[in-house]
This record gives structure tokens, C-alpha cells and sequence, in this order.
């Protein structure tokens, strides 16, 4: 089934288009971007059960932006209707506008190009097999409820099992001179956190799941748990790592985050503006195996990062960032492009309708190669398989990278010895690190539980995988 736009956006478009064409009259490019996105997340646990709505996802506003010749400005508010369109007008053209102005003592001022458009129109739904707001509370807690119970009853020492459902429905349209578009988007993610307890020692892992759709991931859920109770059994015998560089195989999960961290961040062109990313200094050059090739982009895949037009009004892309080793290109929102001389990417992202908008990663992930997972364990001598990703960081201006894993697994003469090491440190130069990938899988996963911050804040949803890839690597 089709999820169908909002209908608070389709009663006040009429008022937009207005709008739109009263700015049109003193501008020669304005735009609107109008939001309107609800949803809710659902915490279980034995400590109790929590329903909220999260204030970072759920928004409904609108951002007008304006061009005069030198650059762009822009104005948000959160009602719209025929008769405050004449004020909305006014204060942009009187206060807005002006500002500018005003600052050129202050910040040194870059003159734009007017933003050059083709004529679109689209009104497009992602699919979904069950909603969850008519599916409803009470059920979606019952399933909820019936899966961390069957974790807790699996072994004595499982304490706990943390259980985490949220979806969203996002509808967007934007307007211009040229362009009417309209998306409307469901999405949905879930994680199973079992704890179990040893003496006086507690550990944890967690399974997660996503998909754009609805709660049909709840099945996946169902069926989901009990491998999540195994791992957090065995971590509990697990010691920490000796640290040195090792032959090792990264899930799809862990290479999921390399990918995020290591040219994600790395290539969003808003940090080539600001020559604070070194790979603005590869491009063409050779910065990974042969074997890597990495996209990104809302239309690269179907996941919570998905969409169909970016918070800008460019159409969604599948961006090559490295084919076959070589550095093409970065990624990137419209200013940046302008001011670079290359054209966006379709990574124009807001993290709500008052924040402004940056260059953002979507769907970010490896492509698959030829060889079996088999294939990888076999052919170590001694190292490790890492899986559960955790967290990571990045700097994209000398180009580290570290990423927190839950789990190493001990591998010896290409078996694995029943031996777990855990937490893990994977670090590194990101060059060094994608250079070393001497085998890729057949298979791939995408994830998209996590939001991305630029830096420590404009938080917006990602999803990341790749293959299994086998690489030589800091652990610690």
C-alpha cells in the first residue's frame, strides 16, 4: 500500500502556492519547503513501558527562501492561511531581507548565482504493508512485551531485555517557479537489547532492525531475539583484546560504520568550503582497494534513509564516492555546489523546518565483491570476525577513524576457536585502512536505526552497511 501525504499539507498548499507567487513578484527565486511528520517510539523493558512522541523527528512548519541578487535567505514559521500571508510577505521583504545588511562588518559576504531549476512535478509514497497508527498502542506494546519476556525466560542470567519500536511518517512538499513536488514516507526501526549478568558483571548486545515501511517489522522482531540472548550469553566469558594491528572480517554492520565515518563525514563538500576535509585533495586519486566501491544516496537504496527530493528541492541521487578505489566525488547540498562549481547531490538535509540546511549523508554503503564469508574466515591465519558495531568518530580534516565494536570473535588457522573478546577499538588512517580490504562478500545488509549529527548536533536519519570485508586493522 501507498502511505498518502498528509492531509494538513494538502489543505494549506493553495495557501502556499499563493504565497509563493506574492514573494515571486519582488524575488527572482523563491522556494517552500512545508513539513509535516509524526510518529512515535516504544520503549519496553522490565522496568516498565514508555509511549512518547520524539521532538527531534516530529515537526510541522515551513522555510521560505528567498533570492536578491546576492544570496539567499531564508525565513520559518509554523501557520500558514490566506490572511497571514500579507505579514509572512512583508516581514521578509522589511526584516529578512535587510539583515544582511546589516552583517557585513561582521561576516564576509560571498555572492551567489541564482539557482537554475527544470521544470518537475511528482507526487511520490514509499509502500508499506501495515501502519502502525491504525495498528495502535495496544498491540504494538502486546508484541513489544511478548519479546522481552521470551528473552528473559530463555536463561537465568538474562536480567533484562530492553525492547525499542519507533516510526515516522514524514510528507514534504516543496514549490517554486518550476518546481511542485510532493513525498510521503514511512519508515520504521526497532532494537532488542538483552543484559545478562554474571557475579557482579553486566553485559549487553543488541539486534536491530529497519525498514521504509511500517510495523511489519515486528515480525522481523519476533523472530529476531533469540540470537541476540545467545551473543549477550557468550560476552559474558569474553575478555578484552591484546592490542595490535590484525587480519580481521567486519560484518555488514561494522562496515556500515567504516563507510559512515571513514567517507561519509569525510566527503560532505560543505567541508571542502571550509578546507576542513583532506579528501576535497584526492579526488581522481586512488584512496582504497580496487576492490571498494561506495555509494551514497536517498535513491541508492529503500531504508530509512531514503527519500525522494532533499530539503533543497534536488531530486534524490545514487552518488559514486569511490569506484574501484578511486576518490570521484564528494557529496553535497546547493550552496555548496555553487560555490564549488559542481551541482548537488540531492544531500540537502534539515533537521527540522527551523534548522538550516547542510550537506548530510543518506544511505551510505559498500558494494558487495565475489568472495563467501567462508571463503574470508578460511583464509586467516589468526584474527578476529567484529561484529555489533557500536559508535564511531571521525576527522575529516586529517582523515582518523575509530569505531567502537561489541564483539570480536577469535579466528585461528581459518576456524573460529569459540573465543570472544570484547569491547574493541578499531582505529586507524581511513586510506590505510580501505587499502588493506583484500576481500569483499557476496552479500550485503543496510541498517537504518541511527541518526547522523553534524558534529554534535543536526541530527537527521542515515542507514549504512556494505559486505563483509576482510581488512588489517588497529584493534585495542
Amino acid at each position: 500500500m501507498k502511505k498518502e501525504l498528509s492531509k494538513y499539507l494538502q489543505e494549506v498548499k493553495p495557501s502556499l502556492k499563493v504565497l509563493l507567487n506574492e514573494l515571486l513578484k519582488e524575488y527572482t527565486y523563491v522556494s517552500i519547503l512545508a513539513s509535516d511528520s509524526k510518529g512515535k517510539t516504544y520503549n519496553v523493558s522490565r522496568s516498565g513501558t514508555t509511549i512518547s512522541v520524539n521532538s527531534m523527528t516530529n515537526e510541522r512548519g515551513f522555510v521560505v527562501r528567498v533570492y536578491d541578487g546576492t544570496g539567499y535567505s531564508e525565513y520559518s514559521f509554523n501557520e500558514i492561511n490566506e490572511s497571514l500571508i500579507p505579514k509572512i510577505v512583508e516581514t521578509i521583504k522589511n526584516d529578512l531581507v535587510p539583515l544582511r545588511g546589516k552583517l557585513t562588518n561582521i561576516v564576509t559576504e560571498t555572492k551567489y548565482e541564482k539557482l537554475e531549476e527544470e521544470e518537475i512535478k511528482f507526487s511520490k509514497s514509499s509502500e508499506y504493508e501495515v501502519d502502525p497508527s491504525e495498528l495502535g498502542d495496544k498491540e504494538i506494546v502486546e508484541v513489544l512485551t511478548e519479546i522481552s519476556e521470551k528473552a528473559r525466560l530463555v536463561d537465568e542470567r538474562i536480567i533484562d531485555c530492553r525492547v525499542h519500536f519507533e516510526y515516522l511518517h514524514l510528507s514534504k512538499i516543496f514549490l517554486s517557479e518550476k518546481k511542485d513536488l510532493e513525498q510521503s514516507i514511512l519508515w520504521s526501526n526497532g532494537m532488542e537489547m538483552p543484559m545478562a549478568r554474571k557475579d557482579a558483571e553486566v553485559k549487553y548486545t543488541y539486534k536491530t532492525f529497519s525498514v521504509q515501511g511500517g510495523a511489519e517489522l515486528l515480525d522481523q522482531m519476533k523472530h529476531g531475539v533469540e540470537d541476540a540472548v545467545k551473543v549477550t550469553l557468550e560476552l559474558l566469558d569474553s575478555t578484552p583484546i591484546t592490542p595490535g594491528e590484525y587480519d580481521v572480517i567486519c560484518d555488514p554492520d561494522v562496515t556500515g560504520l567504516i563507510a559512515h565515518e571513514a567517507f561519509g563525514h569525510g566527503v560532505e563538500m560543505d567541508m571542502f568550503v571550509k578546507d576542513r576535509a583532506l579528501a576535497s585533495k584526492y579526488i581522481d586519486k586512488e584512496v582504497a582497494s580496487s576492490l571498494v566501491t561506495m555509494h551514497d544516496g536517498a535513491s541508492a537504496a529503500a531504508q530509512t534513509g531514503s527519500f525522494y527530493f532533499d530539503d533543497e528541492g534536488s531530486l534524490a541521487k545514487d552518488t559514486i564516492i569511490i569506484d574501484k578505489g578511486i576518490l570521484k566525488q564528494g557529496i553535497c547540498d546547493s550552496q555548496a555546489a555553487m560555490y564549488l562549481g559542481t551541482k548537488p547531490t540531492g544531500n540537502g538535509r534539515r533537521q527540522n523546518y527551523e534548522r538550516k540546511a547542510y550537506t548530510r549523508m543518506t544511505n551510505t554503503f559498500f558494494e558487495t565483491g565475489t568472495n563467501t564469508v567462508e571463503e574470508m574466515i578460511s583464509s586467516i591465519d589468526y584474527g578476529f570476525f567484529l561484529e555489533n558495531s557500536m559508535n564511531g568518530m571521525e576527522d575529516p580534516k586529517n582523515w582518523g577513524i575509530q569505531c567502537m565494536v561489541n564483539i570480536a570473535r577469535e579466528i585461528k588457522g581459518g576456524r573460529f576457536t569459540g573465543k570472544v573478546f570484547s569491547p574493541v577499538v578499531l582505529t586507524g588512517y581511513v586510506p590505510d585502512l580501505l587499502k588493506s580490504i583484500s576481500m569483499v562478500s557476496t552479500d550485503m545488509e543496510l541498517s537504518g536505526t541511527g541518526f547522523c549529527g553534524k558534529g554534535y548536533k543536526e541530527w537527521v536519519k542515515v542507514s549504512t552497511g556494505g559486505p563483509a570485508i576482510k581488512a588489517r586493522v588497529k584493534l585495542g
